[in-house]
């Protein structure tokens, strides 16, 4: 009878060992699951920090992009002003040339 009695218990104590080795295990992949989910977590607010200033127009290549814009508007040719000017001028000439014949 104790002998039946101890190879129940080492067969008990067998089941425990792997259980609590299942356990582990389990416990060790939940904590690599939080870790990756917290680093994703950063990735994501570092993506839409990005996204925020993108939308703003923060970026430097943004505001360097609109200075460029800003200083090649500024040196633009008044071209509509110019085209007034020079029809003008036509129908001046031509109104003299009609006047002199």
């Amino acid at each position: 009878m104790a002998l039946e009695l101890e190879r129940i218990r080492r067969t008990i104590e067998v089941g425990f060992t792997r259980t609590d080795g299942a356990l582990a295990l389990l416990v060790q992949r939940h904590d690599q699951s939080d870790e990756q989910l917290k680093e994703h977590a950063t990735r994501m607010d570092a993506h839409d920090a990005r996204l925020d200033a993108l939308e703003r127009g923060d970026t430097e290549r943004q505001k360097r992009g609109t200075a460029r814009l800003d200083a090649l508007e500024r040196r633009q040719w008044p071209l509509p002003s110019m085209a007034a000017l020079v029809a003008a001028c036509s129908l001046l000439l031509s109104l003299w040339q009609f006047a002199t014949k």
